[in-house]
């Protein structure tokens, strides 16, 4: 039942990866046959939310929320006897939760253990890149489980680049396979209503294929541009969500058993020398439900000396609510789909902060092979009265 803004943390430690394009294959005459390790991440996050507007208690009431995040990536390389690079990474990630809307499923007795919860999400995935004819070919593997929700997930991906590697294809397809607790709020359990009658567990499951052509127009600018293609199905509401009507009677949300969602996208770097780098990116977003959206971020990287850089950042974000969204007691009876669900409202966001970066020769604190740390914050605000403050730490080693 996890009501954090994923969207806002996503883009956040999104943010921590540079938008690059790698140039030429250094070509070697040996290569290392031996698996071994080439990089370890780990990154730590704190995210604390606060508003009034929860979609437990139909679109009033808290939505306190904190979250500490834990990942950690191991990146393993070797050369096969084709000479073709293979990579191997896994990764898992902890979160511990509390949320103060959750326990207002059932006010006398705290109904959900997600009102202070875990997620545990690993992953793994391997990749075969051909250096010299600039393919490039990885699947993966993943999953998440908490109280109320457990995912399995599949990718695959290939990726090909032109004779001269300025240019860039990529083809990205993904499946979750998803398992939703059907836990009501207490007051319906029983109940006549047809949307809370069903038990157990139902399934939702998504489906998406991610396009992008990055190009190196000159020395100086990078562009690219992103096209994703996402299906879902099945169970796409949330069982714990009340609705109001005009009258004040009491409903589960309900929403149509499928959506279709394209993103649009595109992004530029410019390097002003050594020392200035902006990042840019623009998106445009509409699905079935009636919701558009538009995105716009900026960032830039100043490096002030050769092991010290600032990132200052700012993103906008405007949509439009979907077809079925009214506020607490504005839905008419009657209405085959309804949802008090902020997040599908119409509102505008701002997210804007920055983030420093250590990357001494020496390594971190004369330790050679700990060669990145980066701390970051971002503060973020939303028209529906939604609050969050986020804090992470980056730290590498290769």
């Amino acid at each position: 039942m996890k009501k954090i803004c994923l969207t806002v943390i996503g883009l956040y430690l999104g943010l921590l990866a540079a938008f690059s394009q790698q140039g030429p294959a250094n070509d070697s005459s040996y290569r290392s046959r031996k698996l071994k390790i080439d990089e370890i991440n780990l990154v730590s996050s704190y995210y604390h939310q606060d508003g009034e507007r929860a979609a437990v208690t139909g679109g009033i009431g808290s939505q306190k929320l904190t979250d500490i995040s834990n990942t950690l990536d191991i990146k393993l390389i070797r050369y096969d006897r084709k000479d073709r690079k293979q990579v191997w990474t896994g990764e898992v990630g902890i979160d511990n939760y509390t949320s103060a809307s959750s326990d207002k499923i059932d006010p006398k007795t705290i109904s959900s253990a997600s009102y202070a919860d875990n997620r545990v999400y690993p992953s793994f995935s391997f990749s075969r890149e051909n250096e010299k004819k600039g393919t490039e070919f990885g699947v993966g593997v993943s999953a998440s489980s908490e109280y109320d929700y457990f995912s399995i997930g599949l990718n695959a991906h290939v990726t090909k680049k032109t004779k001269d590697r300025m240019g860039e294809f990529n083809a990205k397809g993904q499946a979750y396979m998803d398992r939703v607790s059907l836990i009501y709020p207490v007051e319906l359990r029983g109940s006549e209503d047809p949307n809370a009658q069903k038990r157990g567990s139902a399934a939702r499951n998504s489906y998406s294929v991610a396009l992008s052509w990055s190009q190196i127009v000159n020395q100086r600018l990078q562009l690219a541009f992103l096209l994703d293609l996402v299906q879902q199905d099945g169970f796409l509401s949330l069982p714990f969500n009340r609705v109001y009507t005009e009258g004040g009677a009491v409903q589960v949300e309900h929403l149509p058993s499928s959506r279709f969602k394209v993103p649009i996208g595109a992004r530029a770097n410019y390097f002003f020398g050594d020392k200035l780098i902006i990042r840019s990116y623009y998106r445009y977003y509409f699905d079935d439900w009636g919701l558009k959206a538009h995105t716009a971020n900026i960032e830039t990287a100043i490096k002030l000396n050769n092991f010290f850089s600032l990132s200052p950042f700012y993103r906008y974000y405007r949509q439009t609510e979907v077809d079925y969204y009214k506020p607490y007691r504005e839905h008419k009876v009657g209405s085959e789909f309804f949802t008090s669900n902020p997040d599908l409202s119409a509102f505008n966001s701002h997210f804007y902060g920055a983030g420093i970066r250590l990357s001494p020769p020496g390594g971190l604190f004369g330790w050679q092979h700990f060669n990145m740390l980066e701390l970051r914050y971002g503060h973020y605000t939303r028209s529906n009265t939604l609050q969050a403050n986020i804090v992470s730490l980056h730290l590498r080693y290769k």
